[in-house]
């Protein structure tokens, strides 16, 4: 209709399904790596410079990952998982340091664990009560907490090197002012 303005142009889901390859191209690449990822860097960057509309980029990637990969019980965590992730970079969007952010994506990294044991709760409620659900994923969090660290460096490690020579790529592709 004329007057009518679509919420996403053609070049929005262009750089959408760009992202998206980025992201997918990044893990292949680093499959080999247990933790060790450039999924939390991505995401953080394209809500920074991307802004909102990555809200959409999620549910994509998601269901694209459903579709490689399989669906499983990871399927579900990355259904909150990453519009968490989202959701907490778009709080900070204003800040600009390199630091801010390596803490931030090391803090997320470490906690990943955690939040992945928010589903083997609710699938041990739903099966065999609270108790069980508590320590089901009380001793999967536990059992994990060594590839947290792990996944806690490679974030922190990623993003402080990557922030601003990506930032300044992507400011430019955005056209966006300088870092």
């Amino acid at each position: 209709m004329k007057g009518d303005k679509s919420l996403f142009s053609a070049k929005d889901i262009a750089y959408i399904g760009i992202m998206i390859a980025v992201i997918e191209a990044c893990k292949f690449a680093l499959s080999f790596l247990p933790n060790i990822e450039l999924t939390t860097f991505w995401l953080i960057m394209f809500t920074l410079f991307y802004g909102r509309k990555t809200a959409i980029l999620v549910p994509v990637l998601i269901l694209v990952e459903g579709a490689v990969y399989g669906v499983n019980t990871w399927w579900i965590m990355y259904l909150y998982i990453w519009p968490l992730l989202v959701l907490m970079a778009w709080l900070f969007r204003k800040c600009e340091s390199a630091l801010f952010w390596a803490i931030f994506s090391g803090i997320f990294g470490l906690c990943f664990g955690g939040l992945c044991a928010l589903t083997p709760f609710f699938m041990g409620v739903f099966t065999e009560g609270i108790s069980s659900g508590f320590n089901t994923a009380f001793s999967f969090w536990i059992s994990g907490i060594p590839w947290d660290i792990v996944h806690c460096v490679g974030n922190f490690v990623f993003m402080l090197i990557l922030f601003k020579p990506i930032g300044k790529v992507m400011k430019k592709a955005f056209h966006m002012e300088q870092i």
